[in-house]
């Protein structure tokens, strides 16, 4: 006895149908997708074997939503990405891109192309741009990560520090080219595990062009960037000569990075993590956290707040308020500078600069920090807290050189006895209070 399985099937005349005769039609409708989603879309230097010869044309012919592949070579371009799309080389030691002359590396273009979102670049070195090696602007859930970016903000003009022929949006990167990696106006995004060596300065968040928020900064060496910080949370004019309020740097997570011998090449350049805000308008930087990273040798504070306008100036007070530094090695830093002037060598300055801006809200806490003549210096009309670090420069461990109170207590100071004991790391100013404190290291 034979059994036939039967389907109904939709339709207005529906009619049983043979189960032979659905996998058939099922069978031609998958011969009869489109091409390009069996098609291998991969780029090879010289364009050989079905391969495009440029990353461009590869980008230009992909499909939203699709991966190329791009093989090891030396690719002389500038590649530009206003889709969906993961962008991946074979290995960042061999898969080269050098935009020597060309403006970036590689370009997320979100400004030209709204709403872009779901991009990856992964496995390249990106070398040699008159700008950023990377930019993404006006884009969400972008993954730019296990990358090499060297060598780029070559149009950098020292002496003048200026940066000519940098597009006008840019409306605060004169002076470093906008650095390694610059993200501005982006969300949702990930930088994780590049190293990002020998340009201007390392990373660069900004708020330009729209908020740029809850993103994550994780796993990265940002290492021998001379003229400007490792990591910079960076609050800019939204346009060129505006003095409107800030979109602002909100919520974003700096977090197991390396920041070292960052803005060395010239004096006050470079801190390891800078939370700024450039002195027009009303800047905001606020609700991040800079958590586990190691800070060290940088050429001013490792963690360093600079703040230049505020009631002082009988202006508007900038927002560099309710940040969190947490859990990190800060060492052997340098001292900063100009109206935000530390005693000597520091592990980090919360400082309002000349304009007399409160900075409240920020927790300062489980952090190790040796080396450095001040290991916190405070300058700034509020109160701050800052508990549970082990200060261990063996010099001032708190120096307050404002006019705020700072509450230090539940802090180790470097010895048993704490910071009226020759031995300990002290405390320099009024308004602090370190007892009671911890006898032992914390952590």
């Amino acid at each position: 006895m034979s059994i036939t399985m039967s389907f109904q099937l939709p339709g207005k005349n529906s009619r049983l149908a043979p189960l032979h005769l659905l996998a058939g039609t099922i069978l031609i409708a998958s011969i009869c997708q489109p091409a390009f989603a069996s098609k291998k879309i991969c780029v090879r230097p010289g364009g050989n074997g079905g391969c495009f010869s440029t990353i461009a044309a590869a980008v230009a012919a992909t499909p939203s939503g699709g991966t190329i592949n791009v093989e090891p070579g030396t690719y002389r371009e500038a590649v530009v990405i206003g889709k969906s799309l993961s962008l991946i080389g074979t290995n960042s030691r061999n898969t080269i891109i050098d935009a020597t002359g060309l403006p970036n590396g590689i370009y997320v273009d979100g400004l030209d192309n709204p709403g872009l979102s779901n991009v990856v670049v992964s496995g390249f070195t990106i070398e040699n741009a008159k700008y950023e090696g990377v930019l993404i602007t006006n884009a969400s859930d972008i993954t730019i990560k296990s990358n090499q970016v060297l060598n780029n903000d070559t149009g950098l003009n020292i002496e003048a520090a200026t940066c000519p022929g940098q597009p006008p949006f840019e409306s605060g990167e004169d002076f470093d080219c906008g650095e390694g990696v610059h993200l501005l106006g982006v969300e949702f995004s990930v930088l994780s595990d590049n190293v990002i060596e020998g340009n201007s300065g390392g990373i660069l968040l900004s708020d330009d062009t729209g908020e740029t928020h809850d993103n994550l900064v994780t796993g990265n060496l940002v290492e021998d960037n001379p003229f400007d910080c490792g990591i910079t949370l960076a609050s800019h004019s939204p346009g060129l000569g505006s003095t409107a309020p800030h979109l602002g740097i909100v919520h974003n997570t700096i977090v197991n990075n390396r920041s070292i011998h960052n803005g060395f090449q010239v004096p006050g350049a470079g801190a390891g993590v800078g939370i700024f805000s450039d002195g027009s308008g009303i800047g905001k930087v606020t609700e991040n956290l800079v958590l586990n990273n190691q800070l060290l040798n940088n050429g001013i504070p490792g963690v360093a707040f600079h703040s230049h306008v505020g009631p002082n100036f009988g202006l508007p007070a900038d927002n560099l308020n309710n940040n969190s530094i947490i859990g990190n090695r800060i060492s052997g830093n340098g001292a900063d500078t100009a109206d935000t002037a530390t005693p000597g060598p520091t592990g980090i300055n919360l400082n309002s600069g000349g304009g007399g801006t409160p900075i409240t809200g920020t927790i300062i806490s489980g952090n190790s920090i040796d080396r450095e003549s001040v290991d916190v210096a405070i300058n700034t009309p509020a109160k701050v807290d800052l508990h549970l670090n082990n200060l261990l420069g063996g010099d001032t461990g708190v120096a307050n050189l404002g006019s705020g109170s700072v509450n230090a207590t539940f802090n180790y100071w470097g010895c048993f006895f704490g910071p009226t004991s020759n031995r300990c790391s002290s405390v320099s100013g009024s308004g602090v209070t370190f007892a009671p404190f911890s006898p032992i290291p914390l952590l």
